[in-house]
């Protein structure tokens, strides 16, 4: 009995290992969704700019559109913001903005001072509609199409790279198949 603990922990060590070297070479930014497919889950909550306004998921009808959840507090959604307005002007993508439990003083200020790249943005304190996207934090993007069935999820920031080789892809899918 003594000498079969004397290779528990090497057991543990080889356990842990395999573990480990399981997660090696994963990419980070590739999280699947249980939602890719499905709806936009329904929600009720208010406009950003217009507290008295409330949206829903009727938003995601009529065109392809990307969602990004975004908070001020979030340092990658700063270096991401730049390239979102290049999408909204240059490339005439339709971004809604999903504010995540953020504070609305601080959101209006940031979109005041950096600019606007959402046609709405979704104001979520809470993190209520968050929490149903699956969100694990920001910034994340959804591709969702004109019936309002999430295509794809990157986790991370969007730039120009992104957009070429990720996101655009899945918008001329989206297209194709609409």
């Amino acid at each position: 009995m003594k000498r079969a603990l004397l290779f528990l922990p090497l057991l543990v060590a080889v356990i842990v290992g395999v573990v480990l070297f399981r997660g090696i070479g994963k990419d980070p930014t590739k999280l699947d969704s249980a939602l890719v497919g499905k709806q936009v889950p329904a929600f009720i909550l208010k406009d950003l700019q217009s507290p008295e306004s409330k949206l829903d998921e009727s938003l995601f009808q009529g065109e392809i559109t990307l969602l990004n959840v975004w908070g001020t507090w979030c340092p990658s959604c700063r270096d991401e913001h730049d390239d979102l307005m290049w999408l909204a002007r240059e490339k005439k993508v339709s971004i809604i903005g999903l504010n995540y439990k953020d504070n609305r003083d601080d959101a209006l200020n940031w979109l005041d001072k950096l600019g606007d790249p959402y046609s709405t943005v979704i104001y979520d304190p809470k993190g209520t509609l968050g929490f149903d996207l699956g969100v694990y934090g920001a910034p994340e993007t959804f591709v969702i199409d004109a019936s309002g069935v999430v295509r794809y999820r990157h986790v991370g920031v969007v730039n120009p790279q992104v957009w070429k080789q990720v996101l655009l892809p899945v918008i001329n899918e989206a297209r194709e198949n609409s």
